[in-house]
């Protein structure tokens, strides 16, 4: 089912775009359908994001349709499960945005493997193709060389013959391919007698062992494209070289308008990280990671798990633009993406991570009060909850110190505070254990400093959250920060030596009661520590938070350092 088209007003504006609409405008295509053709050799990254949000959003804002295609034409690197991993990626991605333009159910370039045979039958009757006996490094040698193979004028009949038994797998892999006849001393190397398929004695997970001959990219790529009626083929930038030899296969085989054109966009590059589904892949092998959806990776599943949201990745894909120039766009923008969106939209909560005891010696053993406590102050509608307060309280660690520097507006021996939605507390005494650690802090409480009470409107500097020792609940919280301590690991060479070691730390912390009933799909924000999600691991029995970004930029002042 289609939607009617979005008011231009309500669009992004970039190149593409532009050339969308005046397709449109002047009768050139009646009704505009994009695509997006992963390979099911690995997981999706926020690279991937960038092209289903191009893709999608092109077909839902000019009513056409988007197709999901597995572009499943390797079969010693694809899988099944990757399949399904792409899937769930992208239909995540533009659920509730733009899942009424997708162009049903998935579509596999290993499908169309009859036709693409059929096509390059014809091109071998033409005279426009030819089976080469070269095996793959001499034919890279004799591309770069402009060298023409000694294969290359081989009778039609002969080619046609030996096509055949390629296919019919007489030979071993390698021994033979097919290739266009184009012009070996092209400026564009692509264009210089490109391979268009090779022999490979592989079991294909869809198609099982009826090939043993299979498609390259372009072959597959532009054929695909044309069967499914592909309007705009919209590509990463490195596919620029590609587009004379994808316009030369149309022309090549005579076919009839209307055809795709294919455009070319610049690949979304982030710091502090690495896209290559090569070094991605590496990562996950290597055990450096915890596997593909590991929230420190920026696989969509990664980001996913850690808590990112759909909606927040849509917004990235339209703040960052479509443009035709390479460039290195900061982390810090889609950390502020995501922060943006969940200070608007996360539920509250109270959580100590590091936790120190603090007894109030002057409040009543046993009694407990519930005090009211905001859900979220960007949304009055949100209201409030109860949360109880006791004689014994945790605070966070880092909230007390001994002998603290100046400016230093949290808890300190005679020091005051304020405890969030509670009263003023003064710390009286420091308990340490044998090895002179803090294991406790007594403090008197102001109680009258309450909300509503006589004191309530004294001011102290400093406001801290804290949770009720006897209510609080534990959970595991995992504390994720960027993979790598560099901008830019990549060109170095060595990309894993620049891996953070601090990137993930696993702590135990209390927690106020009403997380016992915490939604997985909802975002919370523990106040003045970061926005979390419920992982994948937690149960009934034991919850376990991802942190999905902290309250600031904290890397900004380690720059600035």
């Amino acid at each position: 089912m289609l939607v009617t088209m979005t008011t231009e007003a309500d669009r992004p504006s970039d190149f593409i775009r532009d050339i969308v609409a005046e397709d449109l405008r002047t009768g050139k295509y009646k009704q505009i359908r994009t695509r997006f053709p992963p390979e099911p050799n690995g997981y999706l990254h926020i690279g991937h994001a960038k092209s289903i949000c191009l893709n999608f959003g092109i077909a839902r804002e000019f009513g056409g349709t988007c197709n999901i295609r597995m572009d499943d034409t390797n079969p010693t690197k694809e899988e099944a499960e990757y399949v399904r991993s792409i899937m769930t990626d992208v239909r995540w991605l533009v659920d509730g945005w733009a899942d009424n333009h997708l162009g049903g159910a998935p579509f596999y370039a290993s499908d169309y493997f009859p036709k693409f045979y059929e096509y390059a039958v014809d091109l071998v009757r033409t005279g426009k193709a030819y089976v080469c006996d070269m095996t793959p490094e001499e034919t890279d040698a004799y591309r770069r060389l402009g060298k023409a193979s000694g294969f290359r004028d081989r009778s039609i009949e002969e080619n046609l013959d030996l096509f055949v038994r390629m296919k019919a797998g007489e030979f071993p892999d390698g021994a033979r391919t097919l290739r266009a006849k184009i012009d070996v001393n092209a400026a564009n190397i692509w264009l210089r007698d490109p391979v268009l398929y090779r022999i490979r004695h592989a079991s294909h997970h869809r198609t099982g062992d009826k090939w043993c001959i299979y498609p390259m990219y372009d072959w597959a790529h532009t054929l695909s494209d044309y069967i499914e009626g592909i309007t705009h083929s919209i590509c990463t930038l490195e596919f620029e070289v590609h587009r004379p030899l994808y316009d030369w296969i149309l022309d090549a085989l005579e076919l009839p308008e209307p055809r795709p054109h294919q455009y070319e966009f610049a690949r979304l590059n982030l710091t502090y990280s690495v896209i290559s589904k090569r070094k991605l892949i590496q990562l996950v092998n290597e055990k450096l990671v915890n596997g593909w959806d590991d929230p420190r990776m920026l696989t969509i599943s990664g980001l996913r798990r850690r808590g990112v949201t759909a909606s927040a990745l849509r917004a990235l894909a339209y703040n960052i633009g479509i443009t035709k120039y390479p460039s290195m766009t900061d982390m810090a923008l889609l950390e502020h993406t995501v922060r943006d969106e969940l200070n608007r939209t996360a539920t509250r909560r109270l959580v100590v991570l590091r936790p120190i005891k603090v007894v109030l010696t002057n409040y009543p053993e046993g009694k407990t009060e519930e005090l009211d406590a905001i859900n979220n102050p960007e949304d009055p509608s949100a209201g409030t909850r109860k949360i109880p307060f006791g004689r014994e309280l945790y605070i966070e660690r880092d909230d007390f110190m001994e002998t603290p520097p100046p400016k230093f507006f949290r808890l300190r021996p005679g020091g005051e505070v304020r405890l969030k939605y509670a009263y003023i507390i003064k710390c009286d005494k420091v308990v340490k254990d044998e090895a002179g650690d803090v294991i406790e802090l007594r403090c008197t409480v102001d109680l009258e400093s309450k909300s509503g009470g006589p004191t309530a409107g004294r001011k102290v500097k400093g406001t801290m959250h804290w949770v009720s020792a006897a209510h609080g609940i534990d959970a595991e919280v995992r504390l994720y920060d960027r993979l790598f301590t560099v901008p830019e690991p990549d060109p170095s060479g060595d990309f894993k030596s620049f891996i953070n070691p601090n990137s993930l730390e696993v702590l135990t912390a209390k927690c106020e009661p009403a997380l016992a009933d915490a939604c997985p799909k909802e975002r919370y924000q523990f106040e003045r520590l970061g926005y979390f999600a419920l992982d994948l691991d937690s149960t009934r029995e034991k919850q376990v938070w991802n942190r999905t970004v902290t309250l600031r930029d904290t890397w900004a002042k380690e720059a600035k350092k």
